[in-house]
């Protein structure tokens, strides 16, 4: 057999076996037994609100579990196919390719057994702020925009802007975007901060080395069953021409909507829609998911109040910070794992990120 396909089957079964220990320790199996009993007892679906938890919580640990056994089998199935064949037969190239969509696959259940939020499950709202650096800045929107685009055209997800303002010489000064797809938010959260660029400027006549700043603000995409209560006297909605230059972003109309909700000073608008009733919609459903994420925001800084505890949100406290020159690097600050391969991660790769951010918080 192929030893470099040898050692991936051998990575793919280590990963499952630290996912079958991962189930072990967190009791996953004895938690369906246990869901099972309760849906299965006289009254369950007498409950709504009990029973929408109780399936959703079932789902998901029903879900990982097929998928881990669907992948054992299917391991088993290459290991023994890769024994019978050689690199020279016609076969062998579409067991590659197997082999190669297993891994991701095992990759993609990794990251999946550390989403407990019931947020996780949700789209994700996606804004990304230029800091201080006027054009490099808003160049390094362009850039993280394209990067999360990328990442999310590997996981199937869709991406739909809703808001974007273009920087005079190039760039977003920002851009929001809506990501829809299954745990778009739980994968995205991690992203949430400001991110660090350092390189050498294409837009420095000098060639001087730039050190340029970008917060990216990810929340979750609120469904109907969240009671955000608005009350349209504290509005202020306003209409206007859609900025930028319109292209492949934004549609170019006087359609464009923003709204402000005056109590708490949230601002929001949509320009990507063709009426604008549409863009009214667009804009309430991200007001809504802002307001949803400010209220409980204010809620934990009572509680770290309560608990003197207090953390200093600033643009030099960075997740993560990429280095183009003068030499390749890209570190998460937060769990300090790094990449040698900047363009890899600039193509949307940053699933090693993510995976290493929801280990650290589930203390794994």
């Amino acid at each position: 057999m192929n030893t470099e396909l040898n050692v991936e089957l051998q990575q793919i079964e280590e990963k499952l076996k630290e996912i079958g220990g991962y189930f072990d320790r967190r009791g996953v199996r004895e938690r369906l037994e246990r869901l099972e009993r309760e849906m299965s007892q006289s009254g369950f679906w007498d409950d709504p609100q009990k029973q929408n938890r109780v399936l959703k919580e079932y789902k998901f640990y029903r879900n990982l579990v097929d998928s881990f056994e669907s992948l054992n089998k299917k391991l088993e199935e290459s290991k023994e196919f890769a024994q019978l064949i050689s690199p020279a037969d016609p076969e062998y190239s579409e067991l590659v390719k197997e082999v190669k969509e297993l891994s991701a696959m095992s990759e993609d259940l990794e990251i999946r057994i550390f989403f407990q939020e019931e947020e996780d499950a949700k789209n994700a709202i996606v804004t990304i702020h230029s800091g201080a650096g006027g054009t490099e800045s808003q160049d390094w929107v362009q850039m993280l925009f394209r990067m999360y685009t990328r990442f999310c055209e590997r996981k199937g997800f869709t991406v739909t802007v809703t808001d974007v303002l273009e920087g005079e010489e190039a760039g977003f000064k920002h851009v929001t975007f809506i990501v829809q797809g299954d745990y778009a938010y739980g994968y995205l959260k991690s992203e949430h901060g400001v991110h660090r660029l350092i390189r050498i400027s294409p837009f420095d006549a000098n060639r001087r080395r730039h050190t340029t700043f970008a917060l990216v603000d990810v929340i979750p995409e609120m469904g109907e069953e969240v009671d955000i209560e608005i009350n349209p006297q504290d509005l202020k909605i306003e209409t206007f021409r859609a900025g930028g230059h319109g292209g492949q972003h934004v549609n170019v109309t006087d359609s464009a909507v923003r709204i402000t909700h005056l109590p708490t000073g949230i601002v929001v608008q949509c320009q990507n829609e063709r009426s604008q009733h549409q863009n009214k919609a667009v804009a309430m459903k991200i007001l809504k998911a802002r307001l949803y994420k400010y209220y409980e925001e204010k809620q934990k800084q009572k509680l770290q109040e309560i608990k003197g505890e207090h953390k200093d949100i600033a643009w030099g406290n960075q997740i993560r910070t990429y280095v183009f020159h003068p030499y390749n690097l890209v570190k998460d600050h937060r769990t300090g794992h790094e990449v040698g391969n900047v363009q890899r991660v600039m193509d949307g790769e940053i699933d090693d990120f993510i995976e290493a951010f929801l280990k650290e918080e589930a203390k794994i």
